[in-house]
């Protein structure tokens, strides 16, 4: 089941890791105002995480031989790794004293999304049932959609 997905997994490894580097580049052109918000470095080590987590699982089914237990019980564990740093975001965002970051709970949620994927998927993976391949990859694609929100804001939206 799993070897079915490695050519899905070769071009999601290399596009995340890609793009995980695109976002640390686009942040530095704008480091100056991105660190002098309380939230946004928060924000991008979020979305970061987000893409490896994406690389980080589509690396791991590339695996040879390894068996849906381990598989999903790894993503699982990445994903609540990933978690990690969304929670911390989520929390800078919700404590933030600009009435503009507290109103608008789309600045967190959307970072959630790659990560409930990975994690309904880990557990799915990991009992056999074949529809968690298809949530990982949901996750995945999440993920890149998520980035590049984050990065939107890095480049543009922080000039404003």
């Amino acid at each position: 089941m799993i070897e079915q997905w490695s050519e899905f997994n070769v071009a999601m490894a290399g596009a995340t890791a890609a793009l995980a580097g695109l976002v640390i580049v686009a942040a530095s052109v704008n480091i100056g105002e991105i660190v002098k918000s309380r939230t946004l470095t928060a924000r991008l080590l979020a979305g970061i995480a987000a893409l490896v987590l994406a690389l980080t699982v589509s690396a791991l089914g590339l695996v040879p031989r390894i068996d849906g237990v381990w598989l999903g019980t790894l993503t699982l564990v990445s994903a609540l790794l990933a978690s990690v740093f969304q929670i911390h975001a989520t929390r800078l965002i919700a404590r933030d004293t600009d009435p503009a970051d507290r109103a608008r709970p789309l600045k967190y949620l959307v970072g959630f999304l790659p990560i409930a994927a990975y994690l309904v998927a880990g557990v799915f993976v990991a009992v056999g049932h074949p529809v968690g391949l298809y949530l990982a990859a949901a996750g995945c694609l999440l993920a890149i959609v998520s980035a590049i929100v984050v990065s939107w804001v890095a480049l543009v939206e922080v000039l404003r």
